[in-house]
C-alpha cells in the first residue's frame, strides 16, 4: 500500500509544487508535476490517486479565476446563535454558489465580532449579488449581513506543506502586484471548455493526456479544446492546476496538515489600499490577500489576508512580522484584528448561469 500521509518524505515533495506552483492551463500537469518535483512520473499519479481515495487531498481540479467570471465576494453574516448551525449547512449543502463556509470568533469581544458565519459567494454577472445574499438571509434566518467584494488580489495561493518552514517576516523582495477584478464574457464553446476544465478529478482520471476525456465530455475535439483552453489561459481566466489537501479535518491517522486558520483586517488610509496590500501580499505566509471594504461594522478595515498554520502563537508571530513591516513602510494602521476560523467546509463555488438560473427556480417556485 501506497503512503497517503502529507508528511511522507515523498508526498511532501509532490505536494510541495502540486499545491500551488502549477500556473495556468497545461497539457500534462502530471508530466509538469513530475518535472518540478523530480519525483518520476508515474510516481507523481499514483501518490495523487493514493491520497485522494484516502481524503489527505480532498481535490484535484483546474482552478479558474473566477472573479472574472461571476459577481463574488466575502459576506459576514449575523445570525441568532441557535441557527447558526443550521446557516452553516445551509450555505454548504444547498447553495451550490457558497464556496468557503467558516464559522469565525475573536479573541476579545471588537468590531465585528457578532458576525460569526463567513461565507464566500459567487453568482454569474446577469445576477444580483445582493438579491442572492437577501434570499439566504431569508432561508437562513441573518439578521444582517455584509457583503464585500474584492476590489484587488494581491495573494492567491495554498501551499500548506510548503509554508510548514516559513519564519515570521519572510517575505518578497519586491511588493505583490495587484490583480484587478475585471468582467469578462465567454462565447457558448468557452463555456463548455470551462466547465468541462474546471470539474473535479476522480482518482482514475489521474493519468496521461487527462483533458481527453474532457474534451469528449465537452464533444469538442482535442486540439481544439487545447486551444480553447490556451485562449483563455491567455486572457487569465484560468487559474492554476492544484491538489487540495483535507487542512482543517485530520486524515484517517490522525494527521492534520493544519490546525488554525487566522483572517487578519487591517484599516489603511484610503488611496493607499494598492500600497499596503502589496506590502501585507509580499509575505510569503499568506494563502490570500485581499483588498475589501469591511464597512462601519468591521471599522473601516479594507485590506484582508489570510494564513494557516499548526501553531496559533505562530500565526500571531507572522501576524506581528507585518504589522511591523508596515510600521516600517510608514503606512498607519488604525485598526487591526484576527478572526479565527472555526468549522469549516470548502466547495468550489458554482458559476454556471444555466445552474443559477435551475437553482433560482428550485428555491424559489414562484419566480418564472
Amino acid at each position: 500500500m501506497l503512503p497517503v500521509e502529507h508528511n511522507d518524505p515523498i508526498n511532501e515533495k509532490i505536494l510541495a509544487i502540486s499545491e500551488d506552483k502549477i500556473q495556468g492551463f497545461i497539457r500534462e500537469p502530471f508530466q509538469r508535476i513530475a518535472e518540478c518535483s523530480g519525483v518520476d512520473v508515474d510516481v507523481v499519479m499514483a501518490r495523487i490517486a493514493a491520497m485522494l481515495r484516502a481524503g489527505t487531498i480532498r481535490r484535484v481540479r483546474q482552478t479558474l479565476l473566477a472573479t472574472n467570471l461571476a459577481n463574488g465576494a466575502l459576506v459576514a453574516w449575523k445570525i441568532p446563535a441557535e441557527k447558526t448551525d443550521a446557516a452553516f449547512d445551509f450555505m454548504f449543502q444547498r447553495d451550490p454558489f457558497s464556496g468557503h463556509v467558516v464559522l469565525r470568533s475573536t479573541d476579545t469581544l471588537s468590531a465585528g465580532s457578532d458576525y460569526k458565519l463567513w461565507t464566500t459567494v459567487k453568482v454569474p454577472h446577469s445576477f444580483s449579488l445582493k438579491d442572492h445574499c437577501r434570499l439566504l438571509a431569508e432561508k437562513i434566518g441573518a439578521e444582517r449581513f455584509r457583503i464585500m467584494p474584492a476590489k484587488g488580489i494581491f495573494t492567491l495561493g495554498v501551499g500548506h506543506v510548503r509554508r510548514k518552514t516559513i519564519e515570521p517576516g519572510s517575505r518578497a523582495s519586491s511588493p505583490a502586484k495587484m490583480m484587478e477584478v475585471r468582467t469578462v464574457e465567454l462565447s457558448e464553446q468557452e463555456w463548455k471548455v470551462l466547465l468541462a476544465l474546471k470539474r473535479e478529478f476522480a482518482p482514475e482520471e489521474i493519468r496521461p493526456q487527462p483533458w481527453a476525456s474532457r474534451a469528449n465530455e465537452a464533444g469538442i475535439a482535442l486540439e481544439e479544446f487545447y486551444r480553447v483552453a490556451e485562449e483563455l489561459n491567455d486572457r487569465k481566466i484560468i487559474g492554476r492546476f492544484s491538489t487540495f489537501l483535507e487542512h482543517v479535518k485530520p486524515s484517517a491517522a490522525g494527521v492534520r496538515v493544519t490546525r488554525f486558520n487566522a483572517l487578519f483586517h487591517w484599516a489603511v488610509p484610503g488611496r493607499r489600499e494598492i500600497e499596503a496590500g502589496g506590502e501585507v501580499g509580499r509575505h510569503h505566509i499568506l494563502t490570500h490577500c485581499y483588498w475589501r471594504e469591511g464597512g462601519p461594522e468591521f471599522r473601516n478595515v479594507n485590506i484582508m489576508a489570510v494564513a494557516h498554520g499548526t501553531d496559533k502563537a505562530r500565526l500571531l508571530e507572522h501576524k506581528a512580522a507585518i504589522d511591523t513591516h508596515l510600521s516600517a513602510k510608514n503606512i498607519p494602521v488604525s485598526y487591526t484584528n484576527v478572526f479565527w476560523g472555526g468549522r469549516s467546509e470548502i466547495k468550489p463555488s458554482e458559476i454556471s448561469p444555466t445552474v443559477y438560473e435551475k437553482w433560482l427556480r428550485e428555491v424559489t417556485p414562484q419566480a418564472p
